[in-house]
C-alpha cells in the first residue's frame, strides 16, 4: 500500500502540486539509501537554491557556506561564467562516448600538462576520470605498473583518499573498511607532523624533522620490514600525500617537511603521489597546495574543484615514463564518462579564469584576514584550542574549556546543528551557518569559504562563529 507521501508525490507529477519538506524527508526516510553522509546530521537540511558564498533554504534564508561542497565550489556557486560555459556545451557537444576525442579534452590535457612541466621540471601526461575516489584508483594502477605489480603504498594517518575499495586501502580509518572484509593491501600509515598534538618540547619544524626521521628508521635493516638491503629495494611501491589533511582536519604541516621526505623516498625509489583533490585549484593560494613545499611530485591526483562542482571531473597528472603509451598503453584503464565534454568545457574556462585572476595574490590575503579573525575568536573562547591556516583552508580545533586541550567532538557536533537551525542574527538579519567537521578527534571545524568571498564575508563569518561558540558554551557541562 503506497504511503500518503508518496500517493501526494503521484498526485503533484500530475498537477504541479508542490511537497512539503515535511513530506519530502518521509519519503528520503523510506525511498533512499541511508549509506551517504546525509545522515550524520539528524535532521538532513532541505536547501533551495544557492548563490555566490550562499546556500538558502525554502524560507529563502541565507547560509552562508563555510565549507562550499568541501572545497568542489572554489570560485563561488553559480559562478554564471562557469554556468555558461556549461551551456553552451550542451548546445554544442553535451555528449560523445570517451573513446572519441573532443577539443576540450585535449586543450586542457595540455594546460595543465605544460603547466606542470612548468613547475615541477618534467614532462607528463594528463589521464581523466570522473570523481577524485576513481582517479585515486587510477594512479594506483599506475604506480603498480611502474614498480612491476608492487601493491603495498605508505600514507599517513589521518589521511584519506576515497572510500572506493583501493582507496580505501590508503585511507587511514578503519571505520571505512571494517564492514567490507580483510584488506590484505592495506597501507602502512605513518604519523603526519600534527603539532599542536604533537610531544611538547619540539617546535613546528623540529617535530617535522623528527616525523621524517622516524619514518626513515624503517630502511636502517631489513628488521624493520620494509627495506632489503641486499637488494636495494623497498617493499612499498609508492607513498600518498595530502600537502595538507582534508578530513584530517586542514593539518598544515612544517615547511620542511616535504622536502626532507622527499629526498628519503628518492633515495629508497618510492614515488610520491600528492593528493590535491580538495586542496588543488587555489584552495591555498597555489594551483597545487605542493608548490608551497618545494618538492616536485611524480604523480598528482586532481578533482572537485576543477569544474567548480558543476559537472564531475576528476585526472592525474603522472610523469611520461610512468604514463606514455608504452608504459600505460590503451585500455590500462576505462570509465565511461571519464573526460566527458561537459566537465572538460567546464574544467577549461575554470582554468582560463584561475590564469585570468590573481588568485595566487587575493587567496593569501583573504586567508591571513579570516585567520587574524579566527585568532580573536581563540582569545575569546576558552573552546578553540588550535587555529591555522594556509590561504583559505583554515582550521578551528574546539577543545574541552578547562583545559583548551581536549579533543570536544559533543561541542562541534553541536555547533553544526545549531549553526543549521538558520537562527543566527547579525545586524537585523537573520543567517544559517554551513560548516564541516573534520579532525582524527572530529573535532575541528575545516574551513573552505569561496575563494571570492569579501571581506564583509568573512567579517560575518567571525560574527557569526562568535555568537555560534557562545550558544553551544552556555549549555556545555563543565569538566576537570
Amino acid at each position: 500500500m503506497p504511503t500518503n507521501a508518496a500517493l501526494r508525490l503521484d498526485a503533484g507529477n500530475d498537477s504541479g502540486f508542490e511537497l512539503s519538506e515535511a513530506d519530502l524527508l518521509a519519503l528520503e526516510a523510506e525511498y533512499c539509501s541511508h549509506g551517504d553522509t546525509v545522515h550524520y546530521t539528524d535532521f538532513p537540511k532541505i536547501f533551495d537554491r544557492c548563490e555566490g558564498s550562499y546556500m538558502f533554504d525554502a524560507a529563502g534564508t541565507p547560509f552562508l557556506d563555510l565549507q562550499m561542497w568541501y572545497s568542489a565550489v572554489n570560485f563561488g556557486y553559480a559562478n554564471q561564467r562557469l554556468n555558461n560555459a556549461l551551456k553552451r556545451q550542451i548546445d554544442k557537444l553535451p555528449q560523445v562516448a570517451s573513446q572519441y576525442l573532443h577539443r576540450e579534452k585535449i586543450e586542457l590535457a595540455a594546460l595543465i600538462a605544460r603547466d606542470a612541466e612548468q613547475k615541477f621540471g618534467h614532462k607528463g601526461r594528463v589521464h581523466f576520470n570522473v570523481g577524485g575516489a576513481q582517479a585515486i584508483e587510477d594512479s594506483l594502477k599506475l604506480v603498480r605498473n611502474a614498480s612491476k605489480g608492487k601493491s603495498l603504498m605508505f600514507a599517513f594517518e589521518g589521511g584519506y583518499h576515497g572510500r572506493t575499495l583501493g582507496a580505501s586501502a590508503i585511507t587511514s580509518s578503519y571505520r571505512y573498511r571494517r564492514r567490507y572484509g580483510h584488506f590484505g593491501e592495506r597501507a602502512q600509515f605513518v604519523p603526519f607532523p600534527y603539532h599542536f598534538r604533537a610531544p611538547k618540547g619540539m617546535n613546528k619544524e623540529e617535530y617535522g624533522l623528527h616525523c621524517v626521521r622516524q619514518f626513515e628508521r624503517l630502511f636502517e635493516s631489513e628488521y624493520q620490514g620494509v627495506w632489503d638491503p641486499k637488494a636495494g629495494e623497498a617493499e612499498y611501491a609508492a607513498f600518498y600525500v595530502e600537502p595538507l589533511q582534508g578530513t584530517g582536519g586542514y593539518i598544515v604541516p612544517p615547511m620542511n617537511f616535504f622536502t626532507e621526505l622527499k629526498k628519503v623516498l628518492d633515495r629508497h625509489n618510492i614515488l610520491m603521489v600528492v593528493d590535491e583533490i580538495q586542496m588543488g585549484f587555489y584552495r591555498t593560494g597555489k594551483l597545487w597546495s605542493i608548490e608551497h613545499f618545494g618538492v616536485n611530485p611524480d604523480v598528482v591526483v586532481f578533482g572537485k574543484a576543477l569544474t567548480n562542482g558543476l559537472n564531475p571531473l576528476s585526472g592525474v597528472w603522472a610523469r611520461e615514463e610512468l604514463i606514455n603509451p608504452g608504459a600505460f598503453p590503451p585500455g590500462s584503464t576505462h570509465s565511461t564518462f571519464n573526460a566527458n565534454p561537459l566537465g572538460t568545457a567546464v574544467a577549461l574556462e575554470a582554468m582560463k579564469m584561475m590564469a585570468e585572476d590573481d588568485y595566487e595574490t587575493t587567496v593569501p590575503e583573504k586567508g591571513a584576514y579570516f585567520l587574524r579573525g579566527l585568532e580573536e575568536l581563540k582569545r575569546r573562547h576558552k573552546i578553540v584550542g588550535e587555529v591555522d591556516g594556509l590561504g583559505l583552508a583554515l582550521r578551528i580545533e574546539i577543545c574541552e574549556p578547562h583545559d583548551s586541550y581536549t579533543p570536544s567532538k559533543a561541542l562541534v557536533d553541536r555547533m553544526v546543528d545549531e549553526a543549521l537551525k538558520g537562527d543566527l542574527v547579525h545586524n537585523g538579519q537573520t543567517y544559517g551557518l554551513v560548516l564541516d567537521i573534520g579532525g582524527y578527534f572530529k573535532n575541528v571545524i575545516t574551513l573552505a569559504p569561496s575563494l571570492t568571498i569579501s571581506h564583509a564575508e568573512i567579517d560575518l563569518a567571525i560574527a557569526l562563529l562568535d555568537q555560534l561558540f557562545t550558544r553551544v558554551t552556555k549549555t556545555h557541562p563543565a569538566k576537570g
